[in-house]
Order: structure tokens, then C-alpha cells, then sequence
């Protein structure tokens, strides 16, 4: 059970909350809104599947009856396990509709971690897509006591296995359209729990409340720069961070919801202009499967499309290709402790002018805080000192605000650490322009320090896929007796595209002082996290056990 109380007495009685003058925050007041004035509007598109506002509430009540009825309480947590499909944005009011705690589960997991995942959360119910019964099925083999398992039987996709003797559609029916939701007892309140891709170890549960949800789905709509009623395209996997909160943000302005169950490029373009998408959202390697999908097709976006870039800071050379496609690319940077974006790069209408390289450069930076957020700082992480807001001194990126997790699930000495002196600490070191704006320059630990000075693997990436061969590149220390550690570049070439060691070596030269140039080149597939990560600690430890200066084969990947 996953319980807060947080009441406080009042020193004046009569100015007390009354229901008058103060209700909870919860994004599920967006859905009544969305509802009560746009019931006729279309909510949800799932191939031929059209689904209205009034349609679609309806279903989450049922849901939430359901639930209710199978012995579901408040604080009680219930998992879904799907790709991007109607029923796990169901499951984003209907779970919290009974004041229960939703756990939507990366559909990219394996077995042991999903079983991880559900003991550790204490799950009642496991709702679950076919696509993943394989996997589903030898995770509930793991578990002394498995959860109530309910299958999601979506005729558009007849492969799989369904598991369980309940199908999702009959569940659905045996719930209350009519089902009043159930007082909130305190905004403080969990409403979701989402687990870190656990890189290093075992992932961590990361808990939102109801009024932090609330704040970052509003926050979102500057953020998003979103207009009336718009279209959004799930490329974003809705598990993570509740999809950025955009799962609660599109609703709130009675919205389309596009969902789409796998990244298909193609598929992406093709859903664009059928439906007049007008925002969608990811990581970098989203916008590079779109770049690489319009290069070979000929193919471009016939109206522009606002998409919301998070993850690792996009490379330049990637937003200059991405707006001659008629993308407008928004930097968000955040993570699954901040309920996802915490910074954005807000435009400022004299870049306008600008060229485009110019231009890029800006839209690579993190930015200004979110709505979210009440207080940054780029500071020294020991001493809380800020640095100079000169655009060179490194320090790391520490947040206070509204829209931070309440804590690691289960995992005090992990919450006060992350929490340390007041603080959210999030590891990504950072500087600090004159304008305000912040620039990431590394994660803490991905910081290379060469004969005394610091490398920041961001910059090398950046000159490296500028490069036409480089389709991925990341950075990282080697060990090295002379200097103590020196740059490792691993890349990832284009198909049908070669590039050796000695011109990449050249390339290096032009752009970059010499102390920063890789002196190992790797040539290789790299390894990621279930969220499209690069996984840097195992290039790490690849790059610590090489014996020899030089490049791996082509064809290596390391794993």
C-alpha cells in the first residue's frame, strides 16, 4: 500500500480549506474538463478505432468500477504492460480514479526485471498487452504470489500470446459507466510509479503525486507551445514518465491522442498528414529514424510539427536536418525524478534572424526551468556554491519545485541522498549563460579528465556527427599511465557510408584544441538502455579492457 498523510492544523480556524475555496490538484480534473465541454471531440485514434471524449471517460470509469470491484483500494498499485495503446492511457485516469497508484511497466524489459518491477511494487492487478505475453507470462512463473492478470486483446495485432482468464474489453464491461471517482484524500497523494532503466543495478520506483502530475501537465502546455485541441503522436512511450505527463497535458486542452504501438518511421510520416499531427515528442534517436526514414523515401512533413527533444542534448548538425524536414525541435531536459521535462529552451524572437548552424546551437541548449520548478541552480554539489553565470564555469544542475518525485519507493537512504542539502541533485553537469539559459555539458560521471583539464564528451560527440559517415557516436574516458584517461570515440557509421580512423582523426583536428581529440577510435553498434540510452558504462568497460590502441571491426557490438 502506498499511503502519505500530510495534514497540517490550522493557526485560524476560519480560514481553514473548505470546499468552497480549496480542492486537491489532480490531472484527473482535465479529463472532466475535456469531457464536460468537448464530449463529441475526438480523444483517441488507434488505427481505425476512433474514440470521442465522452466515449473515452466512460471507459475510465469502468475501468476505475472494475478495478474497485476486484478488491482494488486506495494506495493499492496496479501495473500495465503495453505499448502505446488506449488502454494504458485508460489506465492513466481509471487507476487513479480510485485513488490507486498506477505502475506502467517499460514494454523493452526483461522477465526478471518486470518481475522485480511488480514485487516491489506490490502490484494487485497486471493489466498486459498480447505483444508482451512471452515475456509477461515468464515473469508471473517468478513471483510466489502473482497479481490479478487482465489481457489487452487488440485485433490490430494477432500475434503474441493472451495470458490470463480475463480479457480487458470484458473487464471493461463489468464496471459502472456512471462510477463516482474517489475523493482524493491529499494532493500529496501517490498517483504513479515509475522505475529508472536501472543501468547500474536494480531500477529504482520512483513515486508522483497527484499535484505534481497536475502542475507538470500545465507547465507542459507552454512547453509544448500546444494551441487548441491538438494532435498529438505518441512516438514518446507513454511508460516513460507517464509519457512527460503529455497523457494528462493533451487532455487538458481536449486534444487528439494518436496512439501508435511501435516506432515505425514510415508509419510516422503516413499518420502526420492523415490525421494533421501537430505535436509529438522523444529522445534524439526518434528524430534520427525520422531523418534517415525521410532521406531514403524522399520524404517530409507537409505542414510543420512541433516535437518536444529530451534525453541526451540533440546534436546541432541533427536540428539543422530535422528543421529542413519541417520539424520545429523544442529541447526539453529532464528526468524520471522531475516527472520528465524540468528545463526547456525557451526561443527568443531575436534568434530569429539567425542562421541556421547558429540557430541550432541555441536550440541545443536545456534553458529556463519549467513552471514546474521554483528554484535552479548550476552549482559545486559538495558546498551548494553557484557558479558564474559566464558560460564556462562547470557545475551540476540542482532543482527545488513543485514537480519532483516525493521519493524512491521503498528507499529512504536513496531519497535523502538525492536530496541532499535541500536539493534535487541530478548528476548532469551543466554551465550557466549570462541570459539565464543553461547549457549541459556532461554527466558527472561521463566527464573526462585529461592531464588535469575536463573534457566534456558532449562537445566531442558534437564535432563527431557532424561527420557525413557518423550515424551515432558517443564518448567516453579510456585509462591512460601518461595522462591518466584520454577520449574513446565509439561510432556507429552510416550504412553503405565508410569512414576509417585516420579521417576521423582529421575531421577531429579542425574543430577541436588537441588535448580534447579521441585517441581511440571504436567502430561499433551501441549498446542502449530499454529507453533508447546509450549505455556509457559498458563502454566504459570496454574501453578500459583494451589492450591495444585502435578500432574494434566494423561489424562489433558490444553488449
Amino acid at each position: 500500500m502506498i499511503r502519505s498523510d500530510n495534514a497540517q492544523p490550522s493557526p485560524a480556524p476560519h480560514l481553514d480549506r473548505r470546499p468552497a475555496n480549496f480542492s486537491a490538484l489532480t490531472p484527473l480534473s482535465l479529463l472532466a474538463r475535456a469531457e464536460a465541454g468537448f464530449a463529441d471531440s475526438i480523444a483517441v485514434i488507434a488505427g481505425p478505432r476512433r474514440l470521442t471524449y465522452r466515449a473515452f471517460a466512460e471507459r475510465c470509469r469502468r475501468l476505475a468500477s472494475a478495478l474497485q470491484q476486484r478488491g482494488v483500494g486506495y494506495g493499492d498499485t496496479v501495473a500495465v504492460f503495453a505499448p502505446n495503446v488506449p488502454a494504458l492511457l485508460e489506465a492513466h485516469y481509471g487507476v487513479p480514479m480510485l485513488g490507486a497508484v498506477l505502475n506502467a511497466i517499460n514494454t523493452r524489459l526483461d522477465a526478471a526485471t518486470v518481475a522485480h518491477i511488480l514485487a516491489h511494487g506490490e502490484a494487485r492487478v497486471l493489466i498486459v498487452d498480447r505483444e508482451l505475453g512471452d515475456v509477461a507470462q515468464a515473469t508471473l512463473a517468478l513471483l510466489p504470489a502473482p497479481p490479478l492478470v487482465v489481457h489487452i486483446d487488440d485485433p490490430a495485432f494477432p500475434g503474441g500470446r493472451l495470458i490470463g482468464a480475463l480479457d480487458y474489453e470484458e473487464f471493461l464491461v463489468e464496471g459502472d459507466p456512471d462510477f463516482r471517482p474517489v475523493p482524493l484524500r491529499d494532493e500529496w497523494d501517490a498517483i504513479a510509479l515509475n522505475y529508472t532503466s536501472g543501468t547500474t543495478g536494480a531500477p529504482k520506483g520512483v513515486l508522483y503525486h497527484h499535484r505534481g502530475a497536475y502542475l507538470n501537465a500545465i507547465s507542459n502546455l507552454s512547453l509544448l507551445r500546444l494551441g487548441h485541441q491538438p494532435v498529438y503522436l505518441w512516438t514518446l512511450p507513454m511508460f516513460h514518465c507517464n509519457g512527460w505527463c503529455h497523457t494528462w497535458c493533451i487532455t487538458a486542452l481536449a486534444g487528439t491522442h494518436v496512439c501508435l504501438r511501435r516506432m515505425d518511421p514510415a508509419a510516422v510520416f503516413a499518420l502526420i498528414d492523415e490525421h494533421g499531427v501537430t505535436h509529438a515528442s522523444g529522445a534524439p534517436i526518434v528524430l534520427n529514424l525520422l531523418r534517415e526514414a525521410a532521406r531514403k523515401i524522399s520524404r517530409r512533413s507537409d505542414h510543420v510539427v512541433t516535437f518536444a527533444v529530451g534525453g541526451a542534448p540533440p546534436q546541432p548538425a541533427l536540428l539543422e536536418k530535422m528543421e529542413a524536414l519541417n520539424f520545429r525541435i523544442i529541447h526539453a531536459y529532464g528526468m524520471t525524478e522531475t516527472y520528465g521535462p524540468a528545463l526547456a529552451c525557451d526561443w527568443k524572437a531575436e534568434w530569429n534572424g539567425l542562421r541556421l548552424p547558429a540557430r541550432a546551437a541555441l536550440m541545443a541548449r536545456q534553458g529556463l526551468p519549467s513552471y514546474g520548478i521554483s528554484d535552479l541552480i548550476v552549482a559545486d554539489p559538495a558546498t551548494l556554491a553557484p557558479v558564474p553565470a559566464d558560460a564556462r564555469t562547470v557545475g551540476e544542475i540542482l532543482l527545488r519545485g513543485h514537480t519532483l518525485m516525493k521519493g524512491y519507493h521503498k528507499d529512504p537512504a536513496a531519497t535523502e541522498a538525492a536530496f541532499a542539502g535541500g536539493w534535487l541533485h541530478t548528476g548532469d553537469l551543466a554551465v550557466l549563460h549570462p541570459d539565464g539559459y543553461v547549457e549541459m555539458k556532461d554527466r558527472s560521471k561521463d566527464l573526462i579528465i585529461s592531464g588535469g583539464e575536463n573534457i566534456s564528451s558532449l562537445e566531442l560527440e558534437n564535432v563527431l556527427y557532424r561527420h557525413p559517415a557518423v550515424l551515432e557516436a558517443a564518448v567516453v574516458a579510456r585509462p591512460d599511465e601518461t595522462w591518466g584517461e584520454t577520449p574513446c570515440a565509439f561510432i556507429t557509421l552510416r550504412p553503405g557510408t565508410p569512414a576509417t580512423e585516420a579521417e576521423l582523426t582529421d575531421f577531429c583536428r579542425q574543430h577541436l584544441a588537441g588535448f580534447k581529440m579521441p585517441r581511440t577510435f571504436v567502430f561499433t553498434d551501441l549498446p542502449k538502455t530499454s529507453t533508447g540510452k546509450v549505455q556509457k558504462h559498458l563502454l566504459r568497460q570496454h574501453a578500459a579492457g583494451m589492450t591495444t590502441r585502435g578500432s574494434a571491426p566494423a561489424a562489433s557490438s558490444i553488449a
